[in-house]
């Protein structure tokens, strides 16, 4: 089988349907095409909002986008990709060319002498403890280790984030690695460990992240559902993909048609934070608008962004929100994730975060936009929700229903927290939550 990286154009497919042709041409500028196939299916649908259904092709900033937004926007773990599957470059083309057969939402990405293989079974080769340890171990190395040559061919991700992660399937209640076109349903994550200019400790990324999943669950915010688990010695948050689902006759697994908000509005993945020129509050609001469910997911949208200033989390840019895609074009908010709270990093001295300068990833607006998170009150909350389309009252309302619950989903979130879960994480966490929503009635 030919390499696909030697190829200038690839195929992209969903559920075994050929969408569209991505190509690279020899000056370097990247195209994407609708197949009339596609066009012509009860299953179409845009690959992207950004990119409506069309004959015409598509050239340019816009391809690009969308595609670099399929990958890890890391630049250390991109080099890692490059070097563990020898891609050429670090362009997306080159990198997806290696390791787009499974990639977030419902696409591959395959040479062309792929097509015709059948997506409608299951294949794969279970794998037990020691094994998931040691491909999880060899995320920070620049080679697979522990695998053969042909093995490591089969077992091609594209995770897109700003963390190691790898992606496994769950079957018959066991843990496997997929082969061919059967896909992964399981996102194994990895501590974060130490980060940015400053140097600060996330070392315990992966129960924060689980306790804040518990929180919005609380809340009533759909949210991914994830596990912390233990593999030998290493630790992992087990994430279960939304965007998979087992067949009615559970013979095959479906990919279910997905992108973030930064593909939805054609943003590359280094702008995705409003600060950067990524969408804000306001633009998703818009967007929502033309969701199939747009009451639903504008409220939603809006409870999560009180969520994000109760649990001071910080991160919730436009990658972090990803909408479903329907058959005929219509799209529908997925549920949250990858939700960390700073309240654990607030402080004084090194490696800590000052609670006067965090800033939150979108803006809010009472009567200048502010993204200072300790300045944020619920006057700022009710008049960005008013000029995105929301009614006082019904900012007022969810406003109140968020504070009035707290109690109650502090008192739910204490009664799950397993022993030997880190004390500090918990309580900072959960008085940090207290003490916002008191400041916020």
């Amino acid at each position: 089988m030919g390499r696909a990286s030697k190829s200038s154009e690839l195929l992209v497919v969903m559920n075994g349907e050929h969408v569209g042709n991505w190509a690279v041409t020899a000056g370097g500028t990247y195209e994407f095409s609708y197949a009339a196939s596609w066009l012509a299916s009860k299953a179409a649908r845009p690959l992207s909002l950004s990119m409506p259904l069309r004959n015409k092709k598509y050239v340019g900033d816009i391809v690009y986008a969308y595609f670099d937004n399929l990958l890890p926007n890391n630049d250390t773990i991109r080099k890692r990709i490059q070097n563990r599957f020898t891609a050429s470059s670090l362009a997306p083309f080159s990198l997806l060319s290696e390791i787009g057969r499974d990639c977030v939402g419902a696409i591959q990405l395959l040479p062309p002498q792929e097509t015709g293989t059948s997506v409608h079974s299951i294949t794969a080769e279970p794998v037990n403890t020691s094994d998931i340890e040691l491909l999880l171990n060899g995320l920070l190395r620049d080679t697979p280790i522990g695998r053969s040559a042909s093995q490591s061919d089969e077992f091609r991700i594209s995770l897109a984030g700003a963390q190691e992660k790898t992606a496994f399937l769950f079957h018959e209640n066991q843990w496997k690695l997929p082969h061919g076109t059967t896909p992964t349903t399981h996102i194994f994550k990895l501590p974060l460990g130490h980060i940015g200019h400053y140097d600060i400790d996330m070392t315990t990324s992966i129960e924060n992240e689980w306790l804040c999943g518990r929180i919005l669950s609380a809340y009533g915010i759909p949210v991914a559902h994830s596990s912390i688990e233990i593999f030998g010695n290493t630790k992992a948050l087990v994430v279960e993909r939304f965007d998979r689902k087992l067949s009615s006759d559970r013979s095959w697994i479906i990919r279910l048609p997905q992108e973030d908000l930064c593909q939805a509005t054609g943003t590359p993945p280094w702008k995705k934070y409003q600060t950067d020129g990524g969408p804000g509050i306001k633009e998703i609001m818009n967007l929502l608008l033309g969701s199939t469910q747009s009451e639903h997911d504008r409220r939603m949208f809006f409870k999560s962004q009180i969520a994000f200033v109760l649990l001071c989390a910080i991160d919730g840019h436009a990658k972090n929100f990803s909408i479903f895609l329907e058959a005929g074009g219509g799209f529908h908010l997925t549920p949250l994730y990858d939700v960390l709270s700073a309240y654990p990093v607030i402080g004084h001295g090194p490696k800590m975060l000052s609670r006067q300068k965090i800033t939150m990833a979108m803006a809010v607006w009472g009567k200048n936009k502010t993204y200072l998170w300790n300045k944020m009150t619920s006057r700022h909350l009710v008049t960005t929700g008013t000029t995105s389309g929301l009614s006082t009252s019904v900012c007022t309302e969810l406003i109140d229903e968020m504070v009035q619950k707290t109690p109650r989903v502090i008192a739910a979130t204490e009664s799950i927290i397993p022993e030997g879960f880190p004390a500090h994480v918990a309580s900072s966490i959960l008085e940090g939550l207290s003490r916002s929503a008191k400041e916020l009635m």
